[in-house]
């Protein structure tokens, strides 16, 4: 690895080359032929060897992680692997001197979490969690009319994320989370991007697959404001629906309702109107929000790990009050201690 603030082109690796693994790959081979300054220079996976294709032929391509460290200079690792191992990969690869993006969840547990953002703390090094909503256009304009209070303050809001049945392993609550840690976990970290965490959460939740967590999830958020908060997600959807999000906010001043990939505004005494929205998906604008910091060296303020820990925490929060059959629970916050 080398110092990233040096005007050159940043070399990543990938770990993981799943269904997340590929579409961080479309965005690293959009931004080279956009002229950006990275390379994907290799691809790691488990099974690698049946993966490979005419596609994945181009990088150099490694089935340990170990090996692809010895055997390519990086700058940035990204990983896209399943949950459990986030925080062991994450630190290993943060106290070597890499930078390292992490797919959401953050990790499986808030105790991982916090290690993982030590780790980052201690060394130096950039780590960001792969949060996409927060820099999702839709999600953004929201954002930006919440915090600079155009509207006024918001009085109600609800945020709904759905889907037909996932791939075997999620549905393994245990290794997974389920739908409450790997699904709702996005609309959970908006709540908190827009309001800070709240004072209690009260969460319904549903266990539908055999060895699930909660497939579906209902949690009403508490804060001393008094907003009416709700959000809710269901990876058990039937029939042709594939795949789903939306919200509607209300504010003083107008209401803000984002349906079927469009933002419509609402407001008080106004004709209603389209938002206009960069056509960048999330996820190309995260990570090229990543790879600047990293050779700016400037911190992650949209999507710091301290943040993301704090969701953690809401998450917890989120299944203690499920088990407990929706009793209010307050959120355990942990501090990042860099001496660790």
């Amino acid at each position: 690895m080398t110092n990233a603030n040096d005007n050159r082109t940043l070399r990543v690796g990938l770990i993981g080359i799943g269904s997340m693994g590929g579409v961080h790959l479309d965005v690293y081979e959009r931004l080279a032929r956009e002229g950006y300054p990275v390379e994907l220079a290799a691809i790691c996976d488990l099974k690698i060897a049946e993966l490979k294709n005419d596609r994945l032929a181009a990088y150099a391509l490694y089935d340990s992680v170990e090996a692809m460290l010895r055997g390519e200079t990086l700058d940035v690792v990204d990983i896209t692997v399943p949950t459990p191992f986030h925080a062991e990969l994450a630190c290993s690869l943060l106290e070597q001197g890499y930078h390292v993006l992490c797919e959401k969840p953050m990790a499986r547990t808030s105790e991982q979490a916090l290690r993982m953002a030590e780790a980052a703390a201690a060394s130096g090094r950039t780590l960001m969690i792969g949060q996409c909503l927060r820099f999702w256009p839709a999600y953004e304009y929201l954002k930006a009319c919440v915090a600079d209070g155009r509207y006024g303050n918001v009085r109600a809001g609800y945020f709904f994320r759905g889907s037909g049945y996932p791939l075997p392993w999620y549905l393994n609550g245990e290794n997974s989370g389920g739908c409450l840690l790997d699904m709702h976990v996005h609309d959970t970290d908006i709540v908190n991007w827009l309001f800070g965490l709240p004072a209690k959460v009260s969460t319904s939740g549903r266990v539908v697959a055999p060895k699930g967590g909660y497939d579906v999830v209902s949690t009403n958020y508490y804060y001393p404001e008094g907003m009416v908060l709700n959000a809710q997600a269901d990876w058990t959807l039937e029939g042709d629906i594939k795949f789903a999000m939306t919200y509607r906010v209300n504010l003083e001043g107008a209401s803000i309702v984002f349906a079927n990939d469009e933002v419509s505004v609402h407001p008080v005494g106004e004709p209603g109107f389209k938002a206009e929205l960069p056509e960048d998906a999330g996820y190309y604008r995260e990570i090229r929000y990543f790879l600047d910091a990293v050779a700016s060296g400037q911190p992650v303020s949209v999507c710091p790990p301290e943040a993301t820990l704090d969701t953690m925490a809401i998450i917890e929060a989120e299944q203690r009050s499920a088990e407990l059959g929706g009793e209010l629970v307050a959120p355990r916050t942990r501090t990042v201690n860099a001496a660790n």
